[in-house]
């Protein structure tokens, strides 16, 4: 599943003023939604395991790849050949 964050989000102007970054918890909402559409709804969630090794930029292009079954999913994003964040999801 591919995303961008609109630069108009309203969670960009207090992170950072000045110079936006998506916040993490964006990027996550999108794995998760991710997930969501290939396998339906989730309910509780745990997330043992996230990584993010950039930041995203709005309007940057994000590709979300997740592998895995319930009760586990492991999901990385991307923007172009750069890791965005990976981590991994379980049933609560």
């Amino acid at each position: 599943m591919s995303f961008v964050i609109d630069p108009s989000h309203p969670s960009l102007p207090g992170h950072f003023p000045g110079a936006p970054v998506v916040p993490g918890v964006v990027v996550l909402e999108q794995a998760l939604a991710a997930i969501e559409a290939a396998h339906g709804p989730l309910g509780a969630l745990r997330m043992p395991q996230v990584k993010f090794v950039r930041p995203l930029l709005p309007g940057e292009h994000a590709e979300v790849a997740i592998e895995g079954e319930a009760p586990r999913w492991r999901f990385r994003v991307s923007h172009g050949d750069a890791l965005v964040a990976s981590g991994e999801v379980a049933l609560a």
